[in-house]
């Protein structure tokens, strides 16, 4: 069985949120995705240190997902738009496969 630390943030970050001027709930939330965060890092740190690569790389990536871009935001959008029914299937396979390409 392998040794477990406690995630512990260090004095001068609780220090920091102490002297911050943002309400209890913000610093608990603040606290809260801190110790996400270190959870998160430690779980990735584990599976790249036992060989576990890709794992590591998709389960970083999975959770902690960089910003959406413009292209990805219309497809979603497009993705709606077809939803409803009221569009010209050829215009909007068009856009798709451009949005698509950009994406690749």
């Amino acid at each position: 069985m392998t040794e477990q630390h406690p995630i512990m943030p260090p004095d001068e970050l609780v220090q920091q949120w102490r002297n911050s001027k943002i309400l209890l709930k913000d610093a608990l939330m603040v606290a809260a995705q801190w110790g996400a965060d270190q959870e998160l890092e430690a779980c990735v740190g584990w599976l790249d240190r036992n060989g576990y690569f890709d794992s590591a790389h998709d389960l970083g990536a999975a959770r902690r997902p960089g910003p959406q871009t413009l292209n990805s935001i219309a497809l979603e959008m497009l993705g709606t738009i077809e939803k409803m029914d009221v569009v010209v299937p050829e215009i909007t396979d068009t856009i798709r496969r451009a949005l698509e390409a950009l994406l690749e």
